[in-house]
This record gives C-alpha cells, structure tokens and sequence, in this order.
C-alpha cells in the first residue's frame, strides 16, 4: 500500500514539474515588423479627408441668428432633463414630464 501511494505521489510530482518547463522560445520578429498595421489601415480608411487639417477657410454656411439659437438649444439640454414618457404602454398608466 505504502508503495503505491508513493508511485502515486512521484507520479503526480512529474506531472506537476514537467508543466513548469514551459514551452520553447517562439520567434515573433515577423509579426513584430507588422504590429500596428491593422489600427493604421483601419484609420486611413476611415478618414474622408486626410489634409483637412491643412484648410485654413473660415466655415461658412450658417448666420449668426441661427447659430446662436443652436447653441442656446443645446446649452438648455444639459439643464432640462429630457421629458419621459412610457414607451411601451404597459397597465394603462402614462408618465408625464
């Protein structure tokens, strides 16, 4: 019995110290030379226009009674909160502002 429970535990202590020995080195120089490229092509794709930085035009298109409005409307959203309502209509009973 003493026997067994002692190949039992030699056993075990191989398996436990051959998963410690990890794995052989793996050369990554490859991937390394590309690493990056995907966020870069994802970018570049995703840019209408690569030298709008480089306009220096006023933007035009808008007066200045209607921008100041645009901006007193979307001020006030940060006070007020938006009304809620009852999206589904469950139990017959309405929520109101």
């Amino acid at each position: 019995m003493q026997a067994k429970l002692r190949n039992t535990a030699l056993a075990l202590a191989a398996v436990v110290l051959a998963g410690c020995a990890g794995l052989p080195p793996v050369e990554t120089r490859e991937l390394d030379s590309r690493f990056g490229d995907a966020v870069r092509q994802a970018r570049a794709q995703q840019t209408l226009n690569p030298e709008a930085g480089r306009n220096t035009d006023p933007v035009a298109g808008i007066d200045g009674v209607s921008a100041q409005h645009t901006i007193e409307q979307y001020q006030k959203g940060f006070k007020e909160p938006p009304p809620t309502f009852n999206i589904l209509g469950i139990g017959g009973t309405s929520v109101s502002p």
